[in-house]
């Protein structure tokens, strides 16, 4: 299994599994949103990975993103659930099959209000290392 894919499926898991992310989007996490979605939810968005690997060690380096959207009439429920991701993520030991994570951590989350005036998305970034 890639590493990346071991990576997805562990922050997958690890939203599912906080209770202070379920209280705010229930089991609405999702790599591919249905149509019939209900806000708000969280979306594994992009992601890339380079070569962390030195002399003598291999590693990689990843980058990825989550999106949250919401329409609570304001940007409360979006950035409340922003604290509960972020304290759910960063600097999480998680599990990943067959691989090693060596960290991971919160990097940026940007806020905006889309183009209906009623939709809010925010879009976290975080980076982790992980060894074979």
């Amino acid at each position: 299994m890639s590493a990346a894919w071991a990576l997805q499926q562990a922050v997958f898991a690890a939203l599912a599994a906080s209770a202070a992310v379920q209280s705010l989007v229930a089991n609405r996490i999702f790599d591919a949103v249905p149509q019939t979605a209900a806000l708000p939810y969280i979306v594994l968005g992009e992601a890339g990975e380079r070569s962390n690997a030195t002399a003598t060690e291999a590693g990689t380096s990843h980058m990825l993103s989550l999106h949250i959207w919401s329409r609570s009439g304001g940007t409360r429920e979006i950035k409340e659930i922003v604290g509960a991701v972020r304290l759910c993520l960063d600097g999480a030991a998680l599990s990943l099959s067959g691989h090693t994570l060596v960290d991971l951590a919160f990097t940026s989350a940007d806020y905006s209000r889309q183009s209906d005036g009623k939709t809010y998305r925010a879009m976290l970034r975080f980076t982790a290392l992980t060894e074979p």
